[in-house]
């Protein structure tokens, strides 16, 4: 159990809300309703394995960037209430996990398994030599609707790909505002990422066209699926949270930790519930 706790925490196991609201979207949509209890136990599993491996492959190759930081040095992966070992473990039980579940939901999901255990693994090379890697992170989780429609249909309908290329763009927007924290940082170390590359007045621009591109693509997935009233609501009220959290980080970069955590927590949340009104 407390091996358990650390890698919870060590993952930041709570955090596995932000893609999750977009996986069931495109599994109430491609079912037109519930789906069932078992494709709801296989799928949750299935994030939850994968989001567990993408954040133990970060944390595990990270150890030598955040042992230097002072906001990450704390990280029970630099701190030595985990263990290397430890985590190569759990990396490797998670890829498994992952891989074993996707055999019970079908074949299509079961095949493209070792595809998104590269992408999702793939990210934290990407920072150490190109300053795209929040796009990265962007498909990674932009990934999971299509994961989602995948295990109900096994194939992608154009509706799913706007779905996951706003989550795309969402992600992206605010993973640019996060690295803002580690600019000077990120310049001495010779990370790329793009507040380092570019400066702030560009990472500000980029993260809101990024997010106003997010909720373009979430608008055309609303009309392609011909969602009603409700789900155009949530629309908005998602909109109105990402104009918020611009809003917060230009007036103070130490808003950036509220604006990450719980302004864009709530949204997949608040988009999902639009779309089971819309349903029902």
């Amino acid at each position: 159990m407390q091996y358990l706790l650390k890698m919870a925490k060590l993952v930041k196991f709570e955090h596995t809300i932000f893609s999750m609201p977009f996986i069931f979207v495109a599994m109430l949509v491609a079912s037109h309703g519930w789906f069932g209890m078992r494709l709801f136990v296989l799928v949750v599993l299935a994030a939850v394995f994968a989001r567990n491996f993408a954040m133990g492959v970060n944390r595990y190759l990270d150890r030598d960037i955040d042992i230097k930081n002072e906001r990450t040095k704390d990280r029970v992966s630099v701190n030595g209430e985990v263990s290397p070992w430890q985590m190569q473990i759990f990396i490797l039980l998670n890829a498994l996990g992952f891989w074993v579940v996707t055999y019970f939901i079908n074949q299509a999901v079961f095949v493209l398994a070792p595809f998104i255990l590269l992408v999702l693994g793939g990210y934290s090379y990407f920072k150490r030599f190109s300053e795209y890697a929040h796009i990265v992170l962007g498909v990674s989780l932009g990934l999971a609707p299509i994961g989602g429609v995948l295990s109900v249909l096994g194939i992608v309908p154009a509706w799913s790909v706007f779905l996951a290329f706003g989550v795309v763009f969402w992600v992206s927007g605010f993973d640019i505002l996060y690295s803002l924290q580690d600019m000077e940082f990120d310049k001495k170390e010779g990370l790329f990422s793009i507040p380092s590359r570019y400066g702030v007045n560009a990472s500000l621009f980029l993260s809101g066209l990024f997010h106003i591109l997010a909720v373009i693509f979430w608008f055309l997935f609303i009309v392609y699926t011909h969602l009603s009233l409700s789900a155009y609501i949530g629309w908005l009220v998602c909109a109105a949270f990402l104009y918020y959290e611009q809003k917060l980080v230009r007036e103070d970069f130490r808003n950036i930790p509220r604006a990450f955590f719980d302004l864009n927590g709530y949204l997949g949340i608040i988009f999902l519930v639009g779309v089971i009104f819309a349903l029902w």
